[in-house]
């Protein structure tokens, strides 16, 4: 078996895994990381989107390989210590989750879009940008509002850095 040596959550990792192994199922399986989760294996749902290399992406489609040498993040790695993300401290002050399942992937995914509209973000836009997150439990009212909420405190926290 191939050995895919990549960065997860700021670690250097090497796992052994076979050509066909999607990087979801290294995540899960193979370094329980299981915050990432999977939904429907066809990249319908979002619900498995982690960063690689800054950008989101659905990690139901990429095998491992195509991540070897690449900087991923889980949900598990965008906290610092036991202060939350902004996205997440927003989705929990918001009520932006019901179930909780697809909560990781909507976060992941909003960071990625927070980070590539900066303050140009209305609720049409966030709307847009989340079709390929599916949510069965709410209405995305709330998570629109925490997007947004998000938006702005990412803005402060960069510019504290």
């Amino acid at each position: 078996m191939p050995t895919v040596d990549l960065t997860i959550n700021r670690k250097a990792v090497s796992v052994d895994v076979e050509d066909r192994t999607l990087l979801v199922h290294v995540l899960r399986e193979n370094l329980n990381l299981t915050g990432t989760h999977v939904g429907c294996d066809t990249s319908q749902c979002g619900a498995c989107v982690v960063h690689v290399d800054g950008r989101a992406v659905k990690s139901c489609t990429m095998l491992a390989g195509q991540a070897a040498g690449c900087d991923v993040t889980t949900i598990e790695g965008i906290a610092n210590g036991d202060e939350l993300h902004p996205m997440q401290a927003a989705f929990r002050d918001n009520h932006g989750l019901q179930c909780g399942y697809c909560t990781p992937g909507m976060i992941m995914s909003s960071i990625d879009i927070v980070n590539r509209y900066g303050g140009k973000l209305d609720e049409a836009t966030v709307r847009h940008e989340l079709e390929g997150n599916i949510c069965r439990c709410t209405g995305y009212h709330n998570i629109v509002k925490s997007v947004l909420d998000a938006a702005g405190r990412m803005k402060v926290s960069q510019a504290a850095e």
